[in-house]
């Protein structure tokens, strides 16, 4: 998760929502990726999305079986469903998210099992320090304005 926080810790800089993903197989990180939606234009480019992205490219196949992905953040329902269907094993991520968490808060898509399968979820680690970081960037944009 520490590695999740220093990929946040990018997309603060960069004026991106504070949202890290690191992919590990094993004891190896596979791939790490950032938000990347405001500078990219992508509106899909969610950092767990770049993450699966990039390891399925490393790999040269979407089947990333056994691995576990680390997040800052609940998932939002796009990335929970990406998650699920590259077979992910486990996702364990930091800050809930009671707006849009689609990993147990308010959807449970990782869980439900009718997109062929469950994840094992884990939440709230080093939830303080993921949902400081968001806290403290949003609070930036409001008093920018």
């Amino acid at each position: 998760m520490k590695a999740a926080l220093q990929q946040a810790q990018i997309a603060f800089e960069k004026g991106e929502v504070p949202v890290g993903a690191v992919l590990v197989s094993g004891d190896e990180i596979v791939s790490c990726s950032y938000n990347k939606r405001e500078t990219s234009g992508d509106p899909t480019a969610h950092a767990e999305i770049l993450a699966l992205r990039s390891a399925s490219e490393k790999k040269r196949d979407f089947r990333l079986d056994g691995s576990t992905l680390y997040v800052t953040k609940e998932p939002c329902p796009m990335c929970a469903a990406a998650i699920v269907l590259s077979r992910v094993k486990m996702l364990v991520f930091g800050a809930f998210d009671s707006e849009a968490g689609a990993a147990g808060s308010v959807y449970d898509i990782c869980e439900d099992g009718r997109l062929g399968r469950k994840i094992e979820v884990i939440g709230g680690i080093m939830e303080d320090e993921c949902a400081s970081l968001l806290k403290r960037f949003f609070q930036e944009m409001r008093t920018s304005k």
